[in-house]
């Protein structure tokens, strides 16, 4: 059976280990383009930025923009997802010595 005590220590451990990567992705950004519309979003699921050009505010209904535009976000989180789950699987070395946890 594994050691109550050293159980504790490591999910205390592994809990700054999750702060501190929480801190580094929100640094960490992705660029996606959806056509005209540029969204910058950030490891921590927000988005920093959203650039439209405005030829596409001329050229379109106001129903194509918004698409366009949930399109670029939608895509922007799914990127920022898959980047912040990257790096947490390479900063944690795969399960974050949950294994040692749980005496494996």
């Amino acid at each position: 059976m594994a050691n109550p005590l050293g159980m504790m220590k490591k999910a205390a451990q592994m809990q700054r280990q999750m702060k501190k990567m929480q801190k580094q992705l929100a640094k960490r950004t992705v660029e996606v383009k959806n056509g005209q519309v540029t969204v910058v979003a950030a490891g921590d699921m927000t988005i920093k930025q959203i650039t439209i050009d405005p030829a596409v505010l001329e050229a379109k209904s106001l129903q194509q923009v918004e698409k366009m535009i949930a399109g670029a976000v939608n895509s922007g989180l799914d990127s920022a997802k898959k980047m912040a789950g990257a790096e947490m699987s390479n900063m944690t070395g795969g399960l974050g010595g949950l294994a040692d946890m749980l005496g494996g």
